[in-house]
């Protein structure tokens, strides 16, 4: 189902905090237009599939910016995760994609909740984990749902890290100590690109894996994702940014409340969540799901995780809708998980939003997508449907 016609859908935009019925045409894969106006749309309506999508609202497909799926399967033994690898703080080059296992059955509910997109990423265990990846939540073959690889370099400050290697009787065991093997992992990384510079590789230089893998994000062509609950550790993170130059998402950001100030003047995406969990550690006696909305009220730049599976990926819009319970502008909530998203990403020109020449990823909902009764009807990841509920005939 390449070439097809919704037809008189109720799209809802949430950047735009518009809800307006329309006709949507998908071709190729790709939103070929969009008009209030079928005729203006199409000349001969024969030549299209037509779905009668008037029953339903039309979301762009949601957006999970940094969850663990395939790496932390469902119905598998938590010790048989692949995501952390606690034998050194510093694993720059290892790729998610080399662990990702594409048919945990999360992938499907994923589909099933209109979640599209996902970030995976490596666990938190150590300072650096490696390279996180971009994928469409349909598929059989890792190398084919890529939407991004390299997306990120993963990061991590706290408590996941001191205590990991605190246990090990190792560094780093304290924050201070997170922070210098940051910095030494960076400043090593500058040193082998310089010499990489100064003369060619078949001269003798040896090759560093872990150095080349953090070039692209010293240069600011990879954003470091730094996992961070605490604002004291946020702004350790900021401060190692500015000294290098790096691009920087800070992910979880639980206390991001108490500097929202410098992270709007600094223009920082924060990936907000997990907020439905409960408090099991220190660094997250102060989380509150009220604060995704004060953060998007501060003017931070607001996405949404849940951070799967701490909390399952099908519950993704169960923890946006107690976000609007809690304050949040149900507008926002859906820009979070899709074209804020999407710009957490950097693939804002290819998802996020049902505009023309966008990739045709798309839901529809048999309502409102944050009352609790709505389900998904039908998603579609690149024009093609890859989840249609059983109960209802398009």
């Amino acid at each position: 189902m390449t070439r097809f016609l919704l037809r008189n859908g109720l799209l809802w935009d949430g950047r735009k905090k518009t809800r307006e019925r329309v006709h949507l045409l998908v071709e190729k894969g790709r939103i070929a237009g969009l008009a209030t106006d079928l005729d203006s749309l199409i000349d001969d309506e024969g030549a299209y599939r037509v779905i009668d999508a008037e029953p339903f609202w039309i979301t762009a497909g949601l957006i999970d910016v940094h969850t663990h799926l395939g790496l932390w399967e469902e119905g598998i033994p938590e010790d048989e995760g692949s995501g952390n690898e606690m034998t050194h703080p510093v694993t720059p080059h290892l790729r998610v994609i080399d662990a990702i296992n594409p048919v945990d059955r999360a992938f499907a509910e994923a589909r099933q909740a209109g979640v599209t997109t996902v970030q995976v990423l490596p666990g938190s265990a150590n300072v650096i984990g490696g390279q996180g990846a971009v994928l469409k939540t349909a598929g059989t073959v890792v190398d084919a749902m890529v939407r991004l690889a390299p997306s990120a370099m993963k990061a991590a400050f706290g408590e996941n890290p001191k205590n990991v290697y605190k246990a090990q009787k190792a560094s780093p065991s304290t924050r201070m100590a997170v922070a210098a093997t940051l910095r030494e992992a960076l400043l090593k990384a500058r040193h082998y690109g310089e010499k990489l510079h100064r003369q060619d590789e078949d001269k003798g230089l040896d090759r560093d894996v872990k150095a080349e893998a953090l070039l692209p994000v010293l240069e600011g062509k990879l954003p470091l994702r730094v996992h961070a609950h605490r604002a004291d550790d946020m702004m350790t993170a900021l401060r190692i940014a500015d000294e290098f130059g790096l691009k920087l998402t800070l992910e979880h950001g639980t206390e991001g409340l108490s500097i929202a100030s410098v992270l709007k003047e600094k223009a920082i995406p924060v990936a907000y969540g997990p907020a439905l969990s409960s408090r099991p550690k220190l660094e997250l006696a102060r989380l509150e799901i009220g604060d995704a909305a004060r953060l998007h009220q501060a003017g931070v730049h607001l996405s949404l995780t849940t951070d799967h599976p701490v909390i399952p990926i099908r519950f993704a819009l169960a923890q946006a809708a107690e976000a609007v319970r809690s304050g949040l502008d149900a507008d926002a909530a859906l820009e979070a998980l899709t074209m804020n998203a999407a710009e957490h990403l950097g693939l804002d020109e290819e998802l996020g939003s049902l505009e023309g020449g966008k990739r045709a990823d798309l839901v529809l909902w048999t309502g409102d997508p944050f009352h609790y009764r709505t389900v998904a009807v039908a998603t579609f990841i690149d024009g093609e449907m890859v989840h249609k509920d059983k109960g209802v005939a398009l």
